[in-house]
């Protein structure tokens, strides 16, 4: 009698060997790009509105151009679109989820023999940054002690890290190389328009998109063009002190010492 097992594989999208996306962010997608708005995309799936925020966010990091744009009228009167590159993305995993289902039902039928390219497959990461940026090494500068790395994130935007000589060796950094940039919300900081600085780096300015409030702090999320978002976490009294709001524009830096780098 033919088995009835069933493995259930969860498939994990990625670039250059890092996470890219999974079955979820995907859901959340399809929904934008039926409904042309995140909050009824969210409604549709079951999602609050953060989490489809979030998971939209972060394929848009990822990606080398945009999966999906917002139009001007803000959360309550705009909408977004997923671009060609968006809808690619979602064909192209349905494909490989397709193809994984197939392997998934040869395990439970004949076991892993049957699989001869499973380990073609990806498995998936859960990471508490909540920035993250897929990046390609543009120069490396050594020094006695550590490292100056130049990260490109768009075409306009670049990101700077300081790590050992150590790390750069042990990930193989050289221009070209692809990696992933991970920032800790809590590490980016609010630049006030009066403040002066002779070190520029990590420094982005844009559009707050979305004010989350909690009783201590605030969850500010950024749009800095070319479909990139940059995510921090401040005190909420420092947000009010400088009057940070929705729709309004903002400046924030991290220190290039706390720019981790991820690579395969």
């Amino acid at each position: 009698m033919p088995s009835t097992r069933k493995i259930d594989a969860l498939l994990a999208l990625r670039s250059d060997g890092k996470l890219l996306v999974g079955r979820d962010r995907i859901k959340v997608l399809e929904a934008v790009a039926e409904h042309k708005s995140i909050s009824r995309a969210a409604k549709a799936v079951g999602f609050s509105y953060k989490a489809a925020w979030d998971a939209v966010s972060a394929i848009n990091n990822l990606l080398p151009s945009p999966a999906f744009v917002t139009k001007a009228g803000g959360r309550s009167g705009g909408g977004a679109e997923v671009t060609p590159e968006g809808l690619k993305l979602i064909e192209t995993f349905h494909r490989l989820e397709e193809r994984l289902s197939r392997i998934s039902c040869a395990i439970a039928e004949e076991g892993l023999e049957a699989a001869e390219d499973l380990s073609l497959l990806g498995l998936g990461l859960r990471i508490s940054a909540r920035n993250l940026f897929h990046a390609e090494v543009e120069t490396v500068r050594k020094g006695p002690v550590d490292v100056e790395v130049t990260l490109r994130i768009s075409g306009e935007h670049r990101i700077y890290a300081v790590i050992t000589n150590e790390a750069t060796a042990d990930l193989d950094l050289r221009p070209g190389r692809k990696v992933v940039a991970l920032v800790k919300a809590s590490f980016v900081e609010l630049v006030s328009p009066d403040e002066t600085s002779h070190d520029l780096r990590n420094t982005f300015t844009g559009v707050v998109a979305r004010r989350i409030d909690a009783e201590r702090n605030c969850e500010l999320q950024i749009d800095i063009g070319a479909g990139k978002t940059m995510t921090a976490v401040l005190p909420r009294r420092i947000v009010e002190e400088r009057g940070v709001a929705e729709g309004r524009k903002a400046t924030t830096r991290f220190a290039p010492e706390n720019v981790i780098l991820a690579a395969d």
